[in-house]
């Protein structure tokens, strides 16, 4: 495939060499790329021009003048923008049907739900985030693109993987949008049929440094990213909604809201059932009831905000309402993992912010009869303002909790659990996860609720710069068994 340098950046030029390929990896480089010099945290892609030019790079795309390279230098004020609109070019085509979800919490359950409602529908589906680039489809196709990693890729490699999916004869695609991804344009590429909005919650502060800025940057999503005439389906009983209602609104755009106080998908009445839960959903004058086979309020809201995508990507209501019933749980994500010989039950999830572990207490409180028992900790190089809070929110709304580490990367893995402690009563303190989950299970006594938090479908714990095999789901499974973790 080639294209020349002018069709992609979209502007005469008095040199058009023909492009082979679009990256910002000095690395990937080969004979005939355009290399874009983004700037970074820590280092400025202009620092590896050279290489790249040494490797073939037919021209360079950059914010700054750069004298002297041999090759057609392109200035442009946002280079992270223009990268993404040059790899979308480059790669020319994609899913004619993309939604995304933004949110603190449950993009990655959003994504799952859309592509199984689009699957049961009739479609060729997928879904790219957490959990990787994952398509199905009826007849039982099934193509996992990439490994679980970042929640948004590298710009070209998201525009390469929906040009991978059409070739797949993928037609509907959810797209999990990060505050980092938007931020870094990583979707600037993707033509958005509609895009949905859960939850603001203080989440990588590190990088945003002010909830404002995170804000902004989720707003982007709908103030720049979706079309005008598109759908935003927004959830309206989070504390933002009137935020992201008025960004939808100026930029032309029709909102649907969804939930208890929504207009569009109407929550009347939510009733726990010993499988999940019984909705009743009101929307264009009819009552629907909805019996979702996934447990919590949470749940109820993501499937409302994935139903919601799927009617405004042009799907029946009635039809979409009843995929719900046969939707699962993403891996990871509120997941049963099994019950002991006692009765208790035991459950893994991803929760690793304040309102993420509140969230899952409260979902899992409806079910327990005797007492609920958490295992979490905090990552570390990571917002540790939100330490000490997810200490109080575990002793709030758990009966027992357990301070254990989570991926302490390069910090002190006890500085990190004393910050936790800090604002955690009566909570026990074990450091080693393995050891934490088993007394956790040992705990574990009829009518009981056991909730390990915090790393989800994560299959490896980061030890300074080391990845140790760890899964919460494979620990918590031989915990109940009462044997030694076995991984394949």
């Amino acid at each position: 495939m080639a294209v020349t340098l002018s069709q992609l950046v979209r502007r005469d030029l008095p040199q058009d060499p023909e492009i082979t390929g679009v990256t910002a990896d000095s690395r990937k480089v080969k004979p005939g790329f355009l290399f874009a010099a983004l700037p970074g945290s820590k280092v400025n892609g202009r620092e590896f021009a050279g290489r790249a030019v040494t490797a073939g790079a037919a021209a360079i795309l950059s914010a700054e003048d750069m004298a002297g390279m041999g090759v057609p230098v392109v200035r442009v004020d946002d280079p992270r923008r223009a990268y993404a609109l040059a790899a979308a070019a480059f790669w020319q085509v994609q899913p004619p049907v993309v939604v995304a979800v933004t949110g603190t919490n449950g993009k990655t359950s959003v994504a799952a739900f859309c592509r199984q409602i689009f699957n049961a529908l009739g479609h060729k589906a997928a879904s790219m985030g957490t959990l990787g680039v994952y398509a199905t489809g009826p007849g039982g196709f099934a193509e996992q693109l990439t490994p679980p990693g970042l929640t948004t890729p590298d710009a070209a490699d998201v525009a390469e993987l929906m040009a991978k999916l059409v070739g797949l004869g993928v037609t509907h695609l959810a797209m999990e949008a990060s505050s980092h991804g938007i931020d870094q344009r990583r979707l600037d590429g993707a033509k958005l049929t509609a895009a949905g909005f859960l939850n603001l919650t203080q989440d990588h502060l590190d990088y945003h440094g002010t909830m404002g800025v995170y804000r902004a940057a989720k707003l982007r999503l709908f103030d720049t990213l979706l079309p005008r005439g598109a759908t935003a389906v927004l959830n309206a009983d989070s504390d933002a909604y009137d935020a992201f209602a008025g960004a939808a609104v100026t930029a032309g755009q029709t909102v649907m809201s969804v939930g208890v106080e929504g207009q569009g998908l109407t929550l009347a009445a939510r009733t726990p059932t010993p499988g999940g839960q019984t909705l009743t959903v009101e929307a264009e004058g009819r009552s629907f009831q909805v019996n979702l086979p996934l447990v919590g309020a949470y749940q109820a809201s993501n499937a409302l905000v994935a139903a919601g995508l799927c009617v405004a990507a042009g799907e029946p209501l009635d039809r979409v309402l009843a995929a719900l019933e046969t939707i699962e749980g993403a891996p990871g994500r509120l997941q049963r993992v099994g019950a002991n010989a006692a009765g208790g039950e035991a459950y893994v999830d991803y929760a690793h912010t304040p309102d993420g572990l509140e969230t899952v207490l409260k979902a899992l409180r409806p079910h327990v009869t005797g007492r609920l028992i958490v295992v979490f900790g905090a990552g570390g190089d990571r917002d540790r303002g939100k330490r000490p809070i997810m200490g109080k929110i575990a002793s709030d709304f758990a009966d027992i909790a357990i301070v254990t580490d989570d991926n302490p990367r390069t910090e002190v893995p006890a500085a990190i659990r004393a910050e936790v402690m800090a604002g955690a009563r009566s909570a026990r303190e074990i450091g080693d996860r393995r050891e934490a989950i088993r007394a956790g299970v040992a705990l574990l006594g009829a009518g009981d609720v056991l909730v390990v938090a915090g790393k989800g479908h994560e299959d490896g714990q980061t030890i300074g710069d080391v990845v140790h095999r760890f899964n919460d789901v494979v620990e918590v499974a031989a915990a109940l068994k009462g044997v030694e973790a076995a991984y394949v």
